[in-house]
């Protein structure tokens, strides 16, 4: 008898499987099973009979007698590698109430740990996308216009090409404090990669990164660019639905590119350099994403503890303690909102999110990524700092400078309304915009679309 034919009845496997659908009381609008390591797959007919139109999915433990029955999709989750990748392509363009969770329970008993870490996995996936979409339904407008209302202050772009000097990405992380005097001393022979939210802290201990990155969208995110914008620093790779003030129009920038469609053909249409960098939901990740890219070199992070330090939740100085300050009297003490804030984001979830994306991430990126001290995500290493000098390294070209009277929104617009006139690219584009535009919306016309991106261009400026 084979592991999983012990996992079912030994009499008559189909009937239980049958009774277990039933027992659920499955909805009718369920558009997506996911079955947490089903065995030898009596449930699969069971449920493809019912649900003829749903997607099923399996995800196994091991690989023995993997999906054997039928063609579906299916993983088998190698100490949980890959895992979150495939289920976020397996579902995308499915809404998460449609989803739904299957567990054949007799597989916990004999796989235990490894059945509830890749169970884990999942429900983290799910709960990441769902917050993805949540942010997408309440900032996706903002978003959108942020990148035409950025095209505008776009002056100086660069072409970059990949080095080989060590790289020190930097978060914001209360564990930076820990990591400074390391990351000022290692400066010298390393590209620095600093997200928006750490510079502060840097420009305290005398640090001016290489590379400011910036990817928020919300308000709040140009009191950190407004520290960055008084920093040394004059390159910022910058995703252009970000948050960024008119003084961005004096710094050279690196764009990112999402690698939607239709970033791609704005981009293509103005001939700008860019590299891509899918959505990750944290800067973070797109300042580790870009370290890989700019460098064949190895790579040291630092404040990237996704935690908190008691009621520590960022590193010191942080753009957002003066606000703190500013509300602090003797009935809110700067300390009790420390601790308010603190708590938030641990009943929020979101730092575990992000904390299991990494974890799951680090399968994909190469074996040349390390903290500079220990946290609970990376191996530890001190930074091994490349002799070349890297003032002399060249990796960048300063390209693509605006031409007196050019226009870049009007391009661009004129660019995506046409691609979104021409059948070939249409559905790909009402795909991409409909959450950002119409958020709770499935269906949307390439007309109603077209007149929400007018609108929603020309519409006032305002960040808060």
């Amino acid at each position: 008898m084979t592991p999983r034919a012990q996992l079912h009845s030994r009499y008559n496997p189909q009937s239980e499987a049958e009774r277990y659908i039933g027992s659920l009381n499955l909805k009718d609008d369920i558009e997506c099973f996911i079955l947490i390591e089903p065995g030898l797959g009596y449930m699969i007919p069971v449920l493809q009979e019912k649900f003829k139109q749903s997607k099923i999915i399996a995800l196994y433990v091991d690989d023995s007698n993997q999906s054997q029955q039928t063609q579906i999709p299916s993983f088998y989750c190698a100490q949980n590698r890959g895992i979150q990748e495939f289920v976020e392509t397996h579902t995308e363009g499915i809404d998460t109430e449609h989803i739904k969770i299957i567990e054949w329970r007799p597989s916990l008993n004999f796989y235990k740990e490894a059945y509830v870490k890749l169970l884990s996995q999942v429900v983290q996936c799910i709960k990441r996308t769902e917050a993805g979409k949540r942010t997408a339904s309440v900032f996706g407008r903002r978003w959108f216009k942020n990148f035409f209302r950025n095209l505008g202050l776009i002056n100086k772009s660069l072409l970059y090409r990949q080095v080989s000097l060590p790289v020190i990405v930097i978060g914001s992380g209360p564990g930076l404090e820990n990591d400074l005097d390391v990351v000022r001393n290692s400066q010298s022979g390393c590209l620095v990669i600093a997200a928006s939210s750490s510079v502060m802290a840097l420009s305290s201990r005398g640090i001016t990164p290489d590379i400011i990155i910036a990817t928020d969208g919300g308000s709040w995110a140009l009191k950190h660019i407004y520290q960055c914008c008084r920093a040394g620093s004059k390159i910022f790779a910058v995703n252009l639905c970000a948050a960024l003030p008119s003084q961005f129009a004096e710094k050279k920038a690196l764009l990112i590119n999402d690698g939607s469609f239709w970033q791609n053909i704005i981009f293509h249409e103005l001939s700008m350099p860019s590299v891509i960098i899918g959505q990750t939901g944290t800067v973070s990740a797109a300042a580790v994403e870009l370290a890989v890219i700019l460098s064949a070199g190895d790579i040291y992070v630092s404040g990237m503890d996704f935690s908190a330090d008691g009621i520590k939740t960022h590193v010191r100085p942080y753009a957002f303690e003066n606000l703190f300050y500013e509300k602090a009297d003797r009935f809110l003490p700067f300390y009790s909102q420390s601790y308010k804030r603190s708590t938030l984001l641990k009943e929020g979830g979101s730092l575990d999110i992000y904390a299991s994306w990494f974890k799951n991430k680090i399968a994909a990126w190469p074996k040349r990524i390390f903290a500079i001290s220990r946290n609970n995500i990376f191996e530890d290493k001190n930074p091994v700092v490349n002799a070349v000098n890297k003032k002399n390294a060249g990796f960048f070209t300063e390209t693509n400078c605006r031409k007196a009277g050019d226009n870049y929104i009007k391009k661009a617009l004129s660019a995506l309304t046409g691609a979104l006139n021409d059948p070939e690219y249409s559905r790909n584009i009402i795909h991409e915009l409909t959450p950002l535009l119409f958020p709770g919306k499935k269906e949307v016309t390439a007309l109603e679309l077209e007149k929400e991106i007018r609108e929603t261009i020309n519409s006032e400026v305002y960040y808060g």
